[in-house]
Formats: structure tokens, C-alpha cells, sequence
């Protein structure tokens, strides 16, 4: 059952056209990947989707509901979370109070209690920080920390805008390794990366955009086969 519908959606900055009537589906459960070069469209298609963005035409459903008439903030309300570009988190706050701004929207103390012990599983760097400034933190443990602020909020899905962005190898691993771990507790994932290797061995299916269009989509397996995605994204001839 898709949860997120992104249909024929055409988003402008002034009049730079910037997506050219998209359609994306995103199952639930599922992983989903869109890959594809600089400038190509892969934040303005997050950003159109958690209401940053308004579409000139088309629209974007979340379980069949037109999601145009909310703001930002209520669509994290509804079940959508951020990791933006660059992390944003809270440099001056401790890692626990990035935690508890992002159940800032949330009254339920048991649950939140019992969600940054989760984030505190998922990442036991954190834990052992959990006091620390957060401008402090190296990339890789302010990316985690991105990630652990969005799942406070308690999504149903997780957009997530470029984390290997910046890491060490050793650490994109470990970011992807989480991004799996997320996925199998039951959170529904929309992936945009330009470690196109990277998502396409997580994801279940992936689109390619170019210049604000898809030109091709289909399960990330078939992806990684695909001569023209290994020459354009996997650095192979």
C-alpha cells in the first residue's frame, strides 16, 4: 500500500523551474532511493514534500490525504520527519536537549523517555555524550544526532537528505548500517544520496532524476545493473 504519492508535481524557485512534474510512489516499509547529480532536483523533491516547497501544479498524498493545506510543522505532526542537508542541528544545546526539541511536539513523557532510549540503542555514541554541546561533535556524531532529533518525533516515514554527506568511510557504514536498522523497526525511509552505491545496496527500489525529471526508476537491484546508471553513478564504465 503506498503511503506517500507524489503526483506529476512541478516545483519553481522564482521562475527557475526546478521539478518538472514528478511522480513518485513509496510503499510502506519500504526503503526508497532517488539518485542523481547536483542541482537534479533531489532536496527540492524533500522539501516539496514536507511543505518548505509548494508545487506550482501537481500534489503530494500522504495515506491518500492531500498534504498542500498544512503547513511545515504539521506535517511532521502527520507522521513526516526531516534530516535535512548539513544535519541543523542545535549547536549550542547538549545532545539530550537536541533530543527533547524533537519531541517538542509531543506531551507523552513515558514515550518520549522510551524513544531517546532508542536513539541512545541506535547510536550508543550519543549516549556516552548525551551531555555534550552539540556544536562539539564531530560530522559523523552530529549526523547521528540529525538522524536521532528526526525519529524523536516518531515517523511514520524518515526523509533523509544526504547523510553520508562529508563522513569518513568508516562512518558512511555506519550511517547506512542504521538507515537499515531504522527501516526494520518499521519506519518507512525516503533516501536522497549521491552515494549512489551506498543507497542503491539499502534501498528496495530507487528513481534517478536529471534536471528536475526522472528518467528512469525501478528496484535498486535492476538500478546497479543498469549500464547507464553504472556509468552515470557508479563510476563504471
Amino acid at each position: 500500500m503506498s503511503i506517500l504519492n507524489i503526483n506529476n508535481v512541478h516545483t519553481y524557485y522564482g521562475n527557475i523551474h526546478a521539478l518538472k512534474g514528478i511522480t513518485i510512489n513509496v510503499e510502506k516499509g519500504e526503503i526508497v532511493t532517488l539518485i542523481g547529480g547536483n542541482g537534479a532536483g533531489k532536496t527540492t523533491t524533500l522539501k516539496t514534500i514536507s511543505g518548505l516547497l509548494q508545487p506550482r501544479e501537481g500534489n503530494v498524498l500522504y495515506n491518500g490525504e492531500n498534504l498542500g493545506k498544512y503547513k511545515a510543522h504539521e506535517i511532521v505532526y502527520k507522521g513526516i520527519s526531516m534530516v535535512p542537508e548539513g544535519r541543523g542541528i542545535f549547536t549550542s544545546l547538549t545532545i539530550t536537549e537536541n533530543l527533547e526539541m524533537g519531541a517538542y511536539s509531543r506531551d507523552d513523557t513515558q514515550g518520549i523517555k522510551d524513544d531517546m532510549e532508542r536513539v541512545f540503542t541506535l547510536f550508543p555514541r550519543l549516549k556516552e555524550r548525551r551531555n555534550q554541546v552539540a556544536g562539539t561533535l564531530s560530522g559523523g556524531e552530529q549526523q547521528m544526532l540529525a538522524t536521532g532529533r528526526a525519529l524523536m518525533t516518531r515517523p511514520s516515514i524518515l526523509l533523509m537528505d544526504e547523510p553520508s554527506m562529508g563522513l569518513a568511510p568508516v562512518l558512511v557504514e555506519l550511517i547506512f548500517d542504521t538507515i537499515q536498522q531504522i527501516n526494520q523497526q518499521g519506519t518507512t525511509i525516503l533516501l536522497v544520496e549521491q552515494n549512489a552505491h551506498m543507497a542503491l545496496s539499502v534501498a528496495h527500489r530507487g528513481y534517478v532524476l536529471q534536471t528536475g525529471e526522472i528518467i528512469t526508476s525501478d528496484t535498486a537491484d535492476n538500478l546497479r545493473n543498469d549500464p547507464a546508471v553504472q556509468k552515470a553513478y557508479l563510476g563504471m564504465e
